[in-house]
């Protein structure tokens, strides 16, 4: 038995799978990152900035991979809708989560984030008709006890994280029309529409809000975390937007679970602090929520033909 071939459908889906996993994997590391890149000025400029970077290399991707042409036929209502992407995802829910990171530093800030991906599975299944099997409900309940125990939340909730909730509900929102729009535009595409309309929405909000001067106060150790920062965010856009054409959202979603893992154990590791057995175990209860939602019943059918071969040679 081909063991690649039972467990995932086909080769299309694997590269998919595998896209959302590095995706997952980045965004770890980004979290991290951000927590100490936006400390140390205006979290709407760094948004703003980032934003510019990627929607730069973004089109000089386009262009190197000869995809302009594809770009030049994007029709009024495509164009309207890689505009609403950049609404959804690429601007508001960025302002309002970096800016909550600003004025919280509670547990219950980092559990609300990793929640995006119930959110996303509501609204797959309200919009895309998407209908998850007791694989996903039953990886999904892992996946939040296990970032539970791993996080261990204070729950003292605060306008910071009400701002990150908010966050959280207009990425969802978001990824759920981009799986929609994926289908029919690249994943690339959709990725450089997010980023370059959210820059264009977030330099509105500066031009109003005044604080569009900060930019000229940038030093080189601003520029340094703008630069390192924009990396990761490139290479999560263009593996997330890709990835999401053949998985659905609700999977994908529940692959970003893994991140949390490796942005807690980042933070412990430069903050010097032992890993205590609740939050080990909630790291593995995440990891095990993210098989059960893949393989659950694939891993069950593969062991009763084991168990049902044996007994018949018995």
């Amino acid at each position: 038995m081909d063991l690649r071939n039972h467990f995932f459908l086909n080769e299309t889906e694997r590269k998919g799978m595998l896209l959302v996993f590095i995706t997952a994997i980045v965004s770890g590391f980004s979290i991290f990152i951000n927590s100490y890149g936006v400390k140390e000025f205006d979290s709407s400029i760094f948004t703003f900035m980032k934003n510019v970077v990627v929607s730069i290399f973004l089109l000089a991707l386009i262009l190197a991979l000869g995809s302009f042409a594809e770009l030049k036929k994007l029709n009024k209502k495509q164009w309207m809708q890689l505009a609403l992407i950049g609404l959804l995802g690429g601007s508001i829910p960025f302002l309002m989560f970096f800016k909550g990171l600003q004025m919280t530093t509670g547990t219950a800030s980092a559990f609300i984030h990793k929640t995006l991906f119930v959110f996303v599975a509501a609204f797959a299944i309200v919009f895309l008709k998407e209908k998850p099997n007791k694989d996903f409900f039953v990886g999904a309940l892992l996946i939040i006890l296990g970032t539970f125990l791993m996080i261990r939340p204070n729950f003292a909730f605060s306008a910071g994280n009400f701002l990150i909730f908010g966050a959280v509900l207009f990425w969802a929102a978001e990824n759920t029309y981009s799986k929609h729009i994926v289908t029919k535009i690249s994943g690339t595409l959709v990725a450089f529409g997010r980023m370059f309309f959210g820059c264009i929405f977030i330099l509105v909000f500066l031009l109003f809000s005044g604080k569009i001067s900060l930019i000229g106060q940038l030093k080189a150790s601003h520029l340094l975390w703008i630069g390192i920062s924009s990396l990761f965010l490139l290479v999560y856009v263009l593996t997330f937007y890709n990835g999401i054409k053949t998985v659905k959202i609700s999977t994908a979603a529940s692959i970003l679970s893994i991140g949390a893992p490796i942005t807690a154990l980042l933070s412990w590791v430069f903050a010097g602090k032992a890993l205590v057995p609740m939050q080990a175990i909630g790291i593995l209860l995440i990891f095990l929520g993210i098989v059960s939602v893949f393989w659950l019943s694939r891993i069950i059918t593969l062991l009763r033909t084991a168990g049902a071969k044996n007994h018949g040679r018995n």
